[in-house]
């Protein structure tokens, strides 16, 4: 088991041994391949969890709270790199009968967030970040892609430019 996979797991016998009670927590772990498309997680950093849990019974718990995260991408308009971060507030069930989609399982007297986090911090990270939001994008006169002139003339189509009209 990975060093991040031990920070994300997360013992709650004495929670659960005792329904209402709350306990707040913050943990630290590096996660890999956190991206989409348009912009990812920086390489390195760590995310970070501050929750607070509460025992529902015996068998189920919330995890109430913040997870930010540092990202970088490229601007959807001139594709300079972009920094920045994210933070996405969560209100999540966990329990020994998950409901697919809906819950994450607590597994014994433990619950392993890394799922929770992994799936907040895709769901905030930018669709189509922008370095400001004025950008122009990029200027015509230095168009990556060279001259952007006039396309050739195709000779199939050099008849019609004799026609002429009266």
């Amino acid at each position: 088991m990975a060093d991040h996979a031990r920070t994300l797991v997360v013992g709650v016998s004495e929670l659960l041994r005792h329904p209402g009670t709350r306990r707040t927590i913050t943990v630290h772990a590096p996660l890999e391949d956190l991206a989409i498309t348009s912009s990812r997680v920086l390489q390195g950093s760590e995310v970070e969890a501050r929750l607070t849990l509460e025992a529902l019974s015996d068998k189920a718990l919330t995890a109430t709270g913040t997870i930010s995260a540092d990202w970088m991408g490229e601007c959807r308009r001139c594709l300079a790199t972009v920094e920045g971060s994210v933070e996405s507030d969560v209100k999540e069930i966990f329990e020994a009968h998950p409901v697919e989609s809906e819950t994450y399982p607590l597994d014994g007297d433990r619950i392993d967030l890394e799922p929770m986090v992994r799936d907040a911090v895709l769901l905030a990270l930018p669709l189509a970040p922008l370095c400001e939001a004025a950008c122009q994008g990029p200027e015509p006169e230095h168009h990556p892609l060279g001259d952007t002139g006039e396309p050739a003339a195709d000779d199939r189509w050099a008849p019609l430019r004799e026609l002429k009209f009266d």
